[in-house]
């Protein structure tokens, strides 16, 4: 089959590698729509810590059931399904304390074992979820980030009568918007240098948006969503923050960057900082809520390129005319 492979040294290829068997507990899955983000961004330029390489990318799928292996005995060939790609011991105190994401022995699917950016993946049954009725590929690859954002926001105060400040308008910025609506959060203000960003944002939502430049530091926000993993975008965020505001900190900032900070502020104030990484235990919970926010979140893939093209892909990712670029490994050049 036909799969891509990064280095970690900012190199990347379309190689020949061996079709996955079903091993028992598994299924094999032919994805149809793959997800590209942050952590690919970083992953590809070998600025990921967790990163193991080489590996074959993609964590934001959904695809078709082709092959099950022995013992799996909730799916059958030709379902669709999405994966939540971080696969957990299941054992250690972290799991069984419900935080599965930080298990010290997590093996994230696409990031330290090969992902969705092949015409074939092999993956545990256990994190394998059915698509409900009618629901577009596309939309079930959104399953992963609109999990992520449900995971941050169950680790912040309620949303509802909040006044919100989304950094960053990319994917994980909009479901951010979208669900901050739905929650009735009684403003949403958006950071984004993006134009066509900021229209998507007020578009699905969000009472303004503005250029970084325009924004002000008038201490009006009760939670900052920062959403961009840029070092200045963080430290924006906090400075906006009201008393007694939260900052919830979901953009992967490089691991070399830091930000200057005032503990007095964080006293004063009485700030509350919180991270949030990943899906922990809220994918089942996307599955449910993406029915009802299909039509809006398709909306999101601005572009689509096959597997060959990985690269323009990418660059797509990095561009500001992007929200949301997806991989469709099976589709073949027009």
């Amino acid at each position: 089959m036909h799969a891509v492979v990064l280095d970690g040294r900012g190199n990347y290829e379309t190689v020949d590698k061996p079709r996955p068997v079903a091993a028992p507990g598994e299924v094999v899955i032919e994805p149809a729509a793959v997800g590209v983000c942050g952590t690919d961004l970083h992953l590809v330029i070998g600025d990921y810590p967790t990163g193991k390489f080489p590996v074959v990318p993609g964590h934001e799928f959904a695809g078709r059931i082709v092959e099950i292996g022995p013992g799996v005995e909730k799916f059958s060939v030709g379902q669709h399904v999405a994966v939540d790609p971080n696969v957990a011991c299941g054992t250690c105190a972290d799991c069984l304390a419900g935080q599965p994401n930080l298990c010290d022995f997590l093996v994230p699917i696409g990031v330290t074992s090969d992902g969705a950016c092949a015409e074939l993946v092999a993956v545990p049954e256990e994190v394998t979820y059915l698509l409900p009725d009618g629901l577009s590929m596309a939309a079930g690859a959104l399953i992963e980030p609109l999990s992520c954002v449900l995971h941050a926001l169950d680790r912040t105060p309620a949303l509802t009568d909040q006044r919100v400040a989304v950094y960053g308008a990319g994917s994980i910025g909009l479901l951010a918007v979208i669900v901050a609506r739905a929650a009735g959060a009684r403003a949403i203000h958006v950071v984004e240098p993006s134009p066509a960003r900021r229209k998507a944002a007020v578009d699905l939502g969000a009472d303004e948006a503005v250029d970084p430049a325009a924004a002000t530091t008038s201490r009006n926000v009760d939670i900052a969503i920062e959403a961009s993993g840029h070092p200045s975008a963080v430290a924006a965020a906090i400075d906006a923050l009201d008393k007694r505001g939260t900052l919830l900190q979901m953009g992967v900032v490089s691991s070399e960057r830091t930000i200057p900070l005032r503990p007095y502020d964080l006293f004063d104030r009485e700030l509350t900082f919180v991270g949030s990484q990943s899906v922990a235990t809220s994918f089942a919970a996307a599955v449910a809520m993406m029915p009802d926010l299909g039509d809006t979140v398709e909306r999101l893939v601005t572009h689509t390129f096959p597997l060959t093209r990985y690269g323009e892909a990418i660059a797509a990712a990095h561009s500001d005319s992007a929200l949301k670029v997806h991989i469709l490994p099976n589709e073949t050049e027009n």
